[in-house]
């Protein structure tokens, strides 16, 4: 198909600002791929090594490339279209051009002098310095860019430390500061409930599940995903540990994070025990008896942080929740499955969904294949074909090459549901639907028309696919958290409250798929 191409010069925006067009210019009839970029050389690499380039292109990291891939009649006026969206961010709703956005952070501090948090949102080569300028500037940084260092970002965070700043990130995907949602984040209310947390979808899952339980947040501080590795040291959940134990208005707090390097895990363990106030500690693979302190309550699941967090709010003894699976749904789902189907496909646009669901999974069904597994051994071969039980993150690097992430557009997950639903192994196949800010505007209205697809032809070949999900997101969320609920209940999708309860369902509708596919083969056999 033919390539079409253009440089807008000088001109500037954010990554999820990129993201969210390219998702857009792809949806277009007649358009097989488009990506929006800062044509830096990483991101120039990246547009050949997946193919939408085909020829030399010089970096010019300060300027905008659109390449768009499609039937001829399509390319202009996808190009068209990407052209008008760009340039109407610089207009109000009545068409009156809007004052021209400052070009630096000392301009915009100048324009806006009390701020005091500055969000960088940059290719990572650049990511540090603007950093640096926001601390120099008396600024608290947020890092949303990835691709920083791990010298860069120590510098940055013990800079920050020394001056009685916080640095959160790089790679920080979600925060919500003073009830405001930052980057990946959701709707929820003010309350007595502080998070720190070095996982994003993590964050968002306690914070959505503490909203639903009727209880708020006071502040969630993401850390970044490399926070509480052995080369940073934990150093921006510790001051957040701190900075939460002196807010008045937090009267719980919630660690959120797969394994810490184990020196730091110890270190952070000793501050939360300390610091005056109950914390509950999710550190989402660990033994829980190697988290509990005095003060301090393990959580297994993401779900167990959040309603231990509600339960110590309330007065209550914090407990882990109990599995909610029903024997009914799982004898129905498990009544219309064929010989062989027992394997679990998971699909994951959340990275911590993934790997919670690995976590619970080796202990409910064994063995997992992933791109991203616990054990070495059970790495996928081919990443983009599944083994037996599979549980991948398809917002992983391998899969978001040249794409947008799957929160923003769903095309390779669907792309991905259908070949996993005419596997004639397959019986269930998991998913999560991440809403709020920054995610798909509306995923499940492009989810369900492919569900129903591949249930059609799973039951044309004389099968029937189970599909399990949960939704992470709250009320307030733009998505309409009830309309996508709906939508999916309506297409047969069995729902669960968590990540963690979507997995426990899933798992024992696969494990009654698969006493059932030997029972059929026992009877089959000749005696």
């Amino acid at each position: 198909m033919p390539i079409l191409e253009r440089f807008l010069a000088n001109y500037y925006r954010d990554s999820v600002a990129l993201m969210q067009l390219s998702a857009r210019l792809s949806s277009q009839k007649g358009i097989e791929q488009a990506a929006a970029v800062m044509a830096t050389e990483a991101n120039i690499k990246l547009l050949h090594d997946t193919g939408l380039l085909e020829h030399k292109v010089e970096p010019r990291p300060n300027d905008l490339l659109i390449v768009i891939r499609g039937e001829d009649e399509g390319l202009k006026k996808a190009m068209g279209e990407a052209e008008f969206l760009l340039n109407t961010t610089d207009r109000h709703e009545d068409g009156e051009v809007a004052q021209k956005p400052p070009r630096s952070i000392d301009m915009a501090m100048r324009e806006a002098p009390a701020s005091n948090l500055a969000l960088i949102s940059t290719p990572g080569v650049y990511a540090a310095g603007e950093a640096m300028k926001a601390l120099r500037l008396g600024l608290h940084v947020m890092m949303f860019s990835d691709n920083v260092s791990r010298e860069q970002e120590k510098m940055l965070k013990n800079y920050a430390r020394d001056h009685d700043l916080m640095v959160m990130g790089p790679d920080c995907g979600t925060a919500i500061i003073n009830g405001i949602p930052l980057g990946f984040a959701n709707v929820v209310h003010r309350g007595e409930i502080g998070l720190v947390a070095a996982s994003g979808t993590g964050l968002q899952q306690v914070t959505c599940l503490i909203e639903r339980l009727g209880k708020g947040i006071s502040q969630a501080i993401g850390t970044g995903s490399h926070d509480l590795s052995q080369d940073i040291g934990g150093i921006t959940m510790l001051q957040g540990i701190e900075a939460l134990a002196a807010d008045p208005e937090t009267k719980i707090i919630v660690l959120v994070s797969k394994p810490p390097a184990p020196d730091v895990a110890e270190r952070v363990l000793a501050a939360a025990a300390r610091c005056g106030k109950p914390i509950v500690a999710n550190f989402l693979g660990s033994e829980t008896k190697d988290v509990q302190r005095n003060n301090v309550h393990a959580a297994r699941t993401l779900e167990d942080a959040a309603h231990m967090a509600v339960a110590l709010v309330n007065g209550a003894t914090p407990k882990a929740c109990q599995k909610s699976i029903g024997k009914t749904l799982v004898q129905r789902e498990a009544s219309k499955f064929s010989k062989g189907q027992k394997y679990i496909r998971g699909l994951y646009s959340g990275g911590t969904f993934c790997y919670e669901a690995l976590v619970l999974l080796r202990d409910e069904i064994g063995s997992v294949y992933s791109s991203t597994p616990l054990q070495a051994e059970l790495v996928l071969r081919d990443a983009w074909s599944s083994f037996q039980h599979t549980v991948i993150d398809l917002g992983d690097d391998i899969f978001t090459r040249g794409r947008p992430h799957p929160m923003i557009d769903q095309g390779l997950r669907n792309e991905r549901i259908v070949s996993e639903a005419a596997d004639p192994e397959v019986a269930v196949i998991l998913l999560d639907v991440v809403l709020g800010y920054g995610s798909n505007d509306d995923p499940t209205a492009e989810m369900v028309p492919v569900i129903r697809t591949a249930q059609a032809e799973a039951t044309n070949n004389g099968r029937y696919v189970s599909f399990v999900a949960q939704i992470c997101g709250t009320n307030g969320d733009p998505q309409e958290l009830s309309l996508q609920e709906a939508r999916l209940r309506e297409a047969g999708v069995v729902l669960a409250q968590s990540n963690a309860q979507a997995v426990y369902q899933a798992a024992a509708i696969a494990s009654a798929a698969g006493q059932k596919s030997t029972q059929q083969s026992s009877k089959g056999k000749v005696r």
